[in-house]
């Protein structure tokens, strides 16, 4: 019955707090308040034609709401599905109202921006779903909520472990040429190429890359320190989920790890779900890159938000999705991906860490709008977009209470958002 009754008062205080901030769910003109999360006071945050006007801080917030931060949207840069939905393989063909089920899931997790992610898999699959995924980009329903891609493989080491759950018979050497056709196909809006630095014409591929104003990551690799060190001068400038896409057996003084978190000049994104990285590995990785140079990364698959059970994935082995959002094989006990969205990530990352929530929340947000050059959105100011997320954090989980893409609510917990 005390459970009830907290429920109770926290949903009617809720109510006040949506009352006086109603304008937000229609009109041009909206008004937003709560904690500003980067300094924990209360502000009143105006938007209109889907731009950020003002941002005032207010002596209090109305009726006693004390605990709803305003952050910025959330920026995934690894989204390979959601709910379902894989922009690669194992849910199914890919298909425009997939790509807007996936969306539209992933504001409820108050992700307003992210990157569909394609992994290794044949230059025919590939054309084809970046063809899709082109021709939706700009649809008016997703409200700019994807600007461009990310291509993760298929140049990568072919190495068992280094490659990860990338299909082996598809990992081949970098290509231009074959780029070239890819993104064209996308539209010329792959904005990140995650690649082995080790393999045969890496280092020519990471120029042309960075020539052509693309992101080049590096990740699934075994590059020793020679050959990271040449891919970071060529212009590599982020490490891919650092810790995974690596060999369980290792040299302890020669491999991956050392050459990427000693280069100052290299950002890394990192797992914070919990199973992908062990709470010292995420201690250890911040305190060399520091709140500055780490982008909290999701990794999610197709698997995300679905209920817990057995699937078979394209390949045609089996897979188990756990209650606590694991998503493993069975056989092997490994895991075989990511089915947490990114606001778990940012939580875990501020508990083991210790972290503010400004510092979190900037992981997500301003580091890879910095990244990639998105002077718009990432940070909360008058004349960027409106992407907003509304938040309260209990019990060290982020439960989204809110999400704005430019300028219209597009979930509220308690309102059904047609």
């Amino acid at each position: 019955m005390c459970r009830n009754f907290i429920n109770k008062v926290f949903y009617i205080k809720f109510f006040v707090f949506i009352l006086f901030s109603a304008s937000a769910c229609s009109g041009d003109n909206q008004e937003i308040a709560g904690l500003l999360y980067s300094d924990n006071k209360p502000v009143s945050v105006g938007i209109s034609d889907g731009r950020i006007t003002s941002v005032k801080h207010i002596g209090k917030l109305p009726a006693d709401i004390h605990d709803i931060f305003i952050a910025p949207g959330f920026i995934d840069n690894q989204v390979n599905g959601f709910a379902g939905v894989s922009f690669t393989f194992g849910g199914g063909e890919l298909t425009p109202e997939g790509v807007k089920k996936a969306t539209i899931e992933l504001w409820k997790t108050g992700v307003t921006t992210y990157l569909p992610t394609l992994t290794t898999n044949s230059h025919e699959l590939l054309l084809k779903n970046f063809t899709l995924l082109a021709g939706v980009i700009d649809d008016p329903d997703l409200l700019g909520s994807i600007p461009g891609f990310h291509l993760e493989g298929p140049y990568i080491s072919p190495v068992d472990g280094f490659r990860g759950a990338h299909p082996k018979i598809y990992v081949r050497q970098p290509d231009w040429t074959e780029f070239l056709e890819l993104n064209k196909a996308a539209g010329n809006r792959i904005i990140q190429v995650t690649i082995a630095p080790e393999v045969e014409g890496a280092l020519d591929f990471i120029s042309k890359c960075r020539s052509a104003g693309i992101i080049v990551a590096l990740g699934h690799h075994n590059g020793d320190a020679q050959s990271i060190t040449a891919a970071i001068d060529q212009g590599a400038a982020i490490a891919t989920h650092l810790g995974n896409g690596c060999a369980n057996m290792i040299n302890r003084h020669l491999n991956p790890l050392w050459p990427q978190l000693s280069d100052d000049r290299l950002m890394i994104s990192i797992i914070g779900d919990g199973f992908h990285l062990n709470p010292e590995e995420i201690r250890v990785f911040y305190k060399v890159k520091g709140p500055e140079k780490t982008i909290i990364t999701s990794d999610v698959t197709s698997y995300t938000a679905l209920p817990p059970g057995k699937f078979v994935n394209a390949e045609g082995d089996s897979l188990e999705l756990t209650r606590e959002g694991m998503v493993r094989y069975p056989a092997q006990n490994v895991l075989a991906g990511s089915a947490l969205p990114l606001k778990k990530g940012i939580a875990n990352v501020m508990k083991v860490t210790g972290c503010t929530v400004e510092e979190a929340v900037n992981m997500a947000t301003r580091n890879p709008a910095k990244l990639y050059g998105w002077s718009d959105r990432g940070i909360i100011g008058p004349g960027k977009r409106a992407d907003l997320v509304l938040f309260k954090i209990v019990d060290n989980e982020i439960v989204i209470m809110r999400t704005i893409v430019s300028g219209k609510v597009v979930y509220d917990r308690n309102t059904i958002i047609k």
